[in-house]
Parts: C-alpha cells; sequence; structure tokens
C-alpha cells in the first residue's frame, strides 16, 4: 500500500471516525459542565471565567463538525459552499488556539493564587479576567485573518470539490511564516509561560510545610496532565504541519515525501482534536467551586473520586 493510498483511507476512514467519536463524547462531556458552570456556580471568580471560556470554545469547534464529517465520508466531495468551508477552517484555528490560551490563563490564575495571593486580588479581578478572555477571542481571530484567504473550495478534475487546508496551500510565502508564527506565539510562548507557572508554585508550596500537601498534590496532577497534553497532542501537530509546509515551500515536486508528511499531519490532526474531550478534566483540577457542585451530582460522585 503506497503513501497516497493510506493517505486516502486515513482521511476517509481515521478522521471521520475520529470526529465522531469527539462529537458524542466531546458534547457529553462539555454540555453538563457549561450547564454546572452558569446554573450550579453561585460566585462566579478568575477560574470559573477561564474554565467557561475554555469550554465555549471547545463546543464551538465540536459544532461544526457535522459537516466535516459528512464531507470526508462524502469521498472528501464538499456540498456546502466556499463561505461555510471558510467558516469552518477559520473557526478550528480559532478555537484551537484559544483553548491553548485559556489552558495558560488558568496556570496564570494557580500561580498568582499561591505565590501572589495577596496581589492577586487586585493584580487580576473578575473584571480583568473578562477582558483578558475577550481580548483572547479578538486578538485569535484577527491573527487567523489568513486562514481564509488560503483555505476555500477548489474543484478537482473528476469535478470532486474539496474544501483545503492552508497547511496544503501552495502559497507557501503566507503559509509558511503564518504556521511558524503560530507556532512559537501560540504554542512555545504558553508553554513556557506555563512551566514557569507550576514550577514557581510547586516550589512556594515546597516551603510551606506538610500543610499544603494536598493543594501542592493536586497542583502537581493539573501541572502533569498540561504537560502530557502538550507532549502528546500540542508539539507534534506544530511540527507536522510545519514539516508539510516547509516541504512544499523548498521542494514541491517532491510528491512522495510531501505524501508521507501529509499522512502525519492528518495522523496528528485526528489526536490533536481529542483535546476537546480532555478539557474538562480541567475543570475538576482547577475548580473549586465547580468540583463542589460536581459532588452534589450524584451520577458524577463516581467521576470525582478519581480526581482526588
Amino acid at each position: 500500500m503506497n503513501a497516497g493510498t493510506i493517505l486516502g483511507t486515513i482521511q476517509r476512514t481515521l478522521i471521520p471516525g475520529t470526529f465522531l467519536f469527539i462529537l458524542a463524547v466531546g458534547l457529553t462531556l462539555n454540555m453538563p459542565v457549561i450547564w454546572i458552570l452558569v446554573f450550579r456556580v453561585k460566585r462566579w471568580n478568575r477560574s470559573t471565567i477561564f474554565l467557561c471560556n475554555l469550554v465555549l470554545a471547545d463546543i464551538t469547534w465540536i459544532l461544526t463538525l457535522p459537516f466535516l464529517i459528512y464531507y470526508h465520508l462524502n469521498q472528501l466531495h464538499w456540498i456546502f459552499g466556499d463561505a461555510l468551508c471558510k467558516i469552518t477552517r477559520t473557526i478550528y484555528h480559532v478555537c484551537y488556539y484559544c483553548s491553548i490560551y485559556f489552558v495558560t490563563c488558568l496556570s496564570m490564575d494557580r500561580y498568582l493564587a499561591i505565590v501572589h495571593p495577596l496581589k492577586s486580588l487586585w493584580l487580576l479581578n473578575k473584571q480583568q479576567s473578562l477582558l483578558i478572555c475577550l481580548s483572547i477571542w479578538a486578538v485569535t481571530s484577527l491573527a487567523s485573518v489568513p486562514v481564509p484567504y488560503v483555505a476555500s473550495t477548489q474543484i478537482c478534475p473528476d469535478n470532486k470539490t474539496i474544501c483545503s487546508l492552508y497547511v496544503f496551500s501552495s502559497s507557501t510565502y503566507i503559509t509558511l511564516p503564518f504556521s511558524i508564527c503560530c507556532t512559537v506565539v501560540g504554542c512555545l510562548l504558553p508553554f513556557i509561560a506555563i512551566c514557569y507557572c507550576y514550577c514557581s508554585s510547586v516550589r512556594t508550596l515546597q516551603k510551606t510545610g506538610l500543610q499544603n500537601f494536598q493543594k501542592r498534590d493536586k497542583l502537581t496532577k493539573l501541572m502533569y496532565s498540561v504537560l502530557i497534553i502538550f507532549a502528546l497532542l500540542y508539539f507534534p501537530y506544530h511540527l507536522s504541519r510545519n514539516t508539510c509546509i516547509f516541504l512544499r515551500a523548498l521542494w514541491p515536486n517532491v510528491n512522495r515525501s510531501i505524501e508521507h508528511a501529509d499522512t502525519v499531519f492528518f495522523v496528528e490532526v485526528a489526536v490533536c482534536s481529542l483535546n476537546t474531550c480532555i478539557n474538562p478534566l480541567f475543570c475538576f483540577l482547577a475548580g473549586g467551586d465547580f468540583r463542589d457542585q460536581v459532588c452534589k451530582i450524584p451520577q458524577f460522585r463516581l467521576a470525582n473520586m478519581f480526581v482526588y
């Protein structure tokens, strides 16, 4: 089986299968979370605001999945028009990086509460947290403006209409710097910030003695969860994406290498998309009020036991 056949199989089976799983499991996990945050949590704080925006970003992208599932099951034939193709691809890009930034905000919130408990009350209040969330949505949306210009519908020789990703665009003079910039600003810098926040927080808790052992244990779980997500989901995705564009920019005629890179990229798209099913974990690890409300709901008690 050659690379082209494997690539076609992945696009027609792995991608729609994964998206169907995310549509079912992601909505099942995220919808109760947003319901608890909105209707059960009475006192909203900084963590609640960041958690709510994280879940909203995941739900927004999940709601576009039915179009993509039909597209991949329909032998990669897009029937929904060019505008919806651009919107779908842009929503993925915006929500993907918003998700990373909101996880980073949760890490910074823990850092301020532990390392600077008194200063944090005026350094980052609820109004400022809401403003940060709105700024993240706005800046990420503006930064995603190139996506609809290079991602659009294309008619193939067999009269099949595809909804292309910007990764596969021939305009590499746009896509390569854009992808590298997104990798640095949207992945590497948040990861560095998260590492600094958690390392500083753990050191502070270690100095305070055994009375903060439980808090340190919870923070350690949260830190390891974020590191694993970055290691398994975010870093490989960015590496494979940049490789695809890099090969097209330098060796556009080396079809075999490009096909192999595209295959790896589509696998990473499937794997990385699972973050929408994993992010609700942060609600248990980071949201104290959220956990309290979950404990009052009998069907969630078993899940909550595993967090502790």
